[in-house]
C-alpha cells in the first residue's frame, strides 16, 4: 500500500427549523440542514416553570440584582416567558423589585424568602447558566446531524489535508473509509503521520453542527460542550430584544475531534459525577458526537484493549451506547461519531476477531518513498530558511540511510532541519545546510545508549 508522507421523557412539540443543505446523493429530496429552532415558550423548550425557577433564583442569589432581559439572557431563554416567570415570582414575594430598566423592564433581587430557596436549590445542585435542553432534545439533534448523512469526496480530502504530503493511493485508501463514517485503524511505524491524518479527518465534512450548551435527564445536569474540547463558531443574536435565530441554549461548533492517548481510563467513558457540585460531566464519545473520536497509541492504554472492546463492542456495530446515570438508571444515547485506532502495532495483535469485524477499515501508513523523503526536505527547508544544497542531503541520505540500512521515516526532515536551525540561532548564524551540520544533527539524533 502506498505511503503518506506528513508536514506535520415525553417529547416536547416540534423545536427544530430547517434550511436546504447539501444534496444527499442517496435521497430523492435534498438533505436537510438542522437548526434547533428558538423556543417560543418553556413548554417548547421541554421545560417548566419548576426546572427554571431554580436556575433564575440561584442566578439572583450570585449576582445581587439583575434585570428581566439580562436574566433571560443568561438562561439563554426568550424574554417574554422569563418576564412572566419573574412576574410570578414577585406575586409570590420570592423576589422583589429595585426599579425600572429600559424598555418597560424591571431590575430585580430576592427576598429573603427568595434567598432561603436558592440556597436549598444550590444544594441540589451548583449549576448555574443556560438552561438545558432535554435528553429527548439532544438525541433528536445529533440523529439530524449524525456523520453518515455527510459523503465527502476527493477534493474535500484534498483540501483538509492540504497541509500533508499524501499519495494519490492513500488518498484512495482513505476516502472510503472516511466516507463510511464508521471506523478505521490507522497502523505503521512510528513517526509516519498516522496521528497527523486522524487530527484531519474531520476536516473533510467540512461544516458545522449545533450541541445544546448542557443537557437534561431524568432531574440531572450533564455538562456537554466543553471549550476545550468543541470549537465554537461565532454567531450573534440582532437586535436590542435579542431576535435569535437559532435555540441558544445550543451552541454551533466545528465537527468535533477528541483525541486521547495513553491517559484514556474507563471512567472517561462513562458520565462523571462530581459530589461537590453535583454536576456530571457527558462522557468523550458523547463529545464527540457526531465528529470524530482518535484513540492515539492505541494498546498503550492504563486499560487493556479488551476491556475497551467488551465497552464498545455493541455500540460500534448498533451505533448507539447505553450511559449509566448516577442514579444508577440508564439512558441510550447516539454513538454517532468516526472512531480512529492509531496504532504502532499490529490490530491483530491488540484485539480479536469480533472486534476487528466491527472496524472495516485497517488502513497501513508505511514509511515514505526516497522521492517523498526528499520532497519533505524541499517543502521544510525554505520554511525554516535553509538554501537548497541537494550534495548535502545526498549525502546525509547516503551515510545515515543507505550505508546503515535505516528506514526513512516521514518526521525525520523536519526534525534533523530543527535540530540544525537550532544550533545556528544558538551560534547567531544563518541556517545552513552541509555535510558538517548534518553530522551533527544525526550524532544526537541517532544516538541510542
Amino acid at each position: 500500500m502506498s505511503s503518506a508522507t506528513v508536514t506535520e421523557a415525553p417529547k416536547s412539540p416540534s423545536k427544530f427549523e430547517v434550511t436546504t443543505g447539501v444534496p444527499d446523493p442517496s435521497a430523492t429530496a435534498p438533505r436537510e440542514k438542522f437548526v434547533p429552532k428558538p423556543p417560543a415558550s418553556f413548554r417548547e423548550a421541554g421545560l417548566s416553570d419548576a426546572l427554571v425557577e431554580p436556575l433564575v433564583l440561584k442566578y439572583l442569589l450570585s449576582i445581587g440584582s439583575a434585570n428581566g432581559g439580562a436574566i433571560a439572557k443568561e438562561l439563554c431563554l426568550a424574554n417574554g416567558p422569563v418576564i412572566e416567570l419573574l412576574s410570578s415570582l414577585k406575586a409570590q414575594q420570592i423576589i422583589g423589585l429595585v426599579g425600572a430598566a429600559s424598555a418597560g423592564d424591571f431590575t430585580y433581587q430576592l427576598t429573603d424568602t427568595g434567598r432561603e430557596r436558592a440556597r436549598r436549590y444550590l444544594q441540589e445542585n451548583m449549576y448555574v447558566g443556560a438552561a438545558p435542553v432535554p435528553i429527548e432534545h439532544y438525541i433528536d439533534g445529533i440523529t439530524a446531524q449524525s456523520i453518515t448523512a455527510v459523503q465527502p469526496h476527493l477534493d474535500h480530502l484534498r483540501e483538509a489535508f492540504s497541509d500533508l504530503l499524501i499519495s494519490e493511493e492513500m488518498f484512495a485508501t482513505l476516502g472510503p473509509a472516511i466516507n463510511s463514517g464508521r471506523g478505521m485503524f490507522l497502523y505503521g511505524y512510528p513517526g509516519n503521520g498516522k496521528s497527523s491524518i486522524a487530527e484531519r479527518i474531520t476536516r473533510c465534512f467540512g461544516d458545522q453542527v449545533y450541541i445544546p450548551k448542557v443537557i437534561s435527564v431524568d432531574g440531572l445536569i450533564i455538562k456537554l460542550f466543553d471549550p476545550e474540547s468543541h470549537e465554537a463558531v461565532q454567531t450573534t443574536s440582532s437586535g436590542i430584544f435579542r431576535t435569535a435565530q437559532f435555540d441558544e441554549r445550543w451552541v454551533k461548533i466545528n465537527r468535533p475531534t477528541l483525541i486521547v492517548g495513553g491517559e484514556l481510563t474507563m471512567d472517561m467513558l462513562e458520565v462523571r459525577y462530581n459530589p461537590t457540585t453535583k454536576i456530571c460531566e457527558a462522557p468523550l464519545q458523547m463529545k464527540s458526537n457526531p465528529g470524530t473520536f482518535v484513540i492515539d497509541d492505541f494498546g498503550r492504554q492504563r486499560m487493556r484493549p479488551i476491556e475497551l472492546l467488551n465497552r464498545w463492542i455493541v455500540p460500534l456495530e448498533k451505533r448507539y451506547d447505553f450511559l449509566t446515570l448516577p442514579n444508577g438508571k440508564k439512558v441510550r444515547i447516539p454513538f454517532d461519531q468516526l472512531i480512529v485506532f492509531s496504532t504502532n502495532l499490529e490490530p491483530k495483535d491488540l484485539v480479536d476477531e469480533a472486534f476487528l469485524r466491527r472496524i472495516p477499515y485497517k488502513i497501513n501508513v508505511p514509511d515514505p518513498t526516497e522521492a517523498q523523503f526528499r520532497k519533505l526536505f524541499d517543502i521544510f527547508a525554505p520554511k525554516m530558511g535553509f538554501a537548497e544544497n541537494k550534495a548535502a542531503i545526498d549525502y546525509f541520505i547516503d551515510k545515515y540511510y543507505k550505508k546503515t540500512d535505516r528506514p526513512f521515516r516521514c518526521c525525520q526532515p523536519r526534525d534533523i532541519l530543527l535540530q540544525i536551525r537550532n544550533r545556528s540561532l544558538y551560534e547567531n548564524r544563518n541556517p545552513e545546510l552541509c555535510p558538517e551540520s548534518f553530522d551533527f544533527a544525526a550524532s544526537m539524533y541517532f544516538t541510542v545508549m
